[in-house]
């Protein structure tokens, strides 16, 4: 009898449901790891041999490890032989795995950008807020158009793919979609709530309650107030107060002029900077295109210069680093298509 495999990752890891969730549909073993703490037991040598990025979850087999959640969901949906969670016949297969492409590179990314920074995990931008929202509702305006005709996603029973966009989905409804968002989703909320209610996915997510509310914006790095120290302190004795010195005031000196900002010696600009700020920051544009953008919109070259920051000076590296943070809250995505002004 094959051994189980090993599942390293979090109880609560939507992307270690699919998985597990694959697992139960095609009679496989798959245990998760006890006693997993993000940011320790993914940082341990033993853990980097199997996953250099650190990055859960990571499947750990008898012929080596795997990461990425979906290869995860994929090796062990075909430890079952002729599984039909693949689909019954060639076009159903190339169905599955466009379906999982969708959830991995539409919605996933969409959830993500409009949860993560409200949860404080990366930087919050009101303009990155609204933009998530529009392509996620692009996404899911798609997928409610295919569920209109369609219990599941690629023929007539649940498959690989309904298993990976459902997980995808799950933070989502759960964290921070509320029924005002999704009701304009009716076939998606349909779908959703059919899925989460199979046996073999409530085995594994168990009971799912849809946002009551959108979370608040939470800062990122912001320690939390200390609480006063219950024990009592020894009171000191306190000096006794010193008595005023009055001094005679002397005659006042004329105040000095103060020394002009050398940005005030320049010639009066033709452009008014605050409007090509708000310009710039309303106006939307992939970065790659800022630089005509830029000529185009500033007319006053003689006295604003644009200039190529030259990551490869440390120090300038360092200013790119802390205008832009770069985190990886979804596998495999690039997450920042950002403009920057400083």
């Amino acid at each position: 009898m094959r051994a189980a495999e090993v599942l390293h990752s979090g109880a609560g890891n939507k992307n270690a449901f699919k998985a597990l969730i694959a697992a139960e549909y095609s009679g496989v073993k798959v245990e998760l790891t006890k006693d997993f703490e993000m940011g320790v037991s993914n940082k341990t040598p033993e853990f980097l041999k199997m996953n250099p990025l650190g990055k859960v979850p990571v499947l750990e087999t008898p012929d080596g490890p795997v990461f990425e959640s979906n290869a995860i969901a994929r090796y062990v949906a075909r430890l079952k032989d002729d599984n039909p969670l693949f689909g019954s016949s060639r076009i159903e297969q190339a169905h599955v795995e466009q379906w999982m492409d969708f959830a991995a590179t539409e919605v996933d990314p969409g959830v993500g950008w409009y949860l993560y920074p409200r949860l404080g995990y990366i930087p919050y931008a009101h303009t990155t807020e609204e933009t998530a929202i529009a392509s996620l509702k692009r996404s899911l305006g798609a997928l409610n158009t295919h569920l209109a005709l369609n219990t599941y996603l690629v023929g007539h029973s649940v498959t690989l793919a309904d298993i990976v966009l459902t997980c995808n989905l799950y933070h989502g409804i759960a964290r921070i979609l509320t029924k005002s968002f999704t009701s304009d989703f009716p076939h998606v909320e349909r779908y959703f709530w059919t899925m989460v209610n199979q046996p073999n996915f409530k085995k594994v997510i168990g009971e799912v309650k849809q946002a009551e509310s959108v979370p608040p914006v939470l800062k990122k790095g912001v320690p939390p107030k200390e609480s006063k120290a219950k024990d009592v302190k020894k009171e000191t004795p306190k000096e006794a107060p010193k008595p005023k010195v009055v001094e005679v005031p002397a005659e006042e000196e004329a105040p000095k002029p103060k020394p002009k900002n050398p940005l005030d010696l320049l010639p009066p600009s033709k452009m008014v900077l605050d409007d090509w700020k708000r310009l710039y920051s309303n106006t939307k544009t992939n970065f790659r295109e800022v630089p005509k953008f830029v000529m185009d919109e500033v007319y006053d070259m003689e006295l604003y210069e644009w200039t190529k920051v030259d990551i490869s000076d440390e120090a300038q590296k360092e200013r790119v680093n802390a205008m832009i943070e770069d985190q990886e809250p979804f596998e495999g995505e690039a997450l920042l298509d950002a403009k920057c002004f400083k």
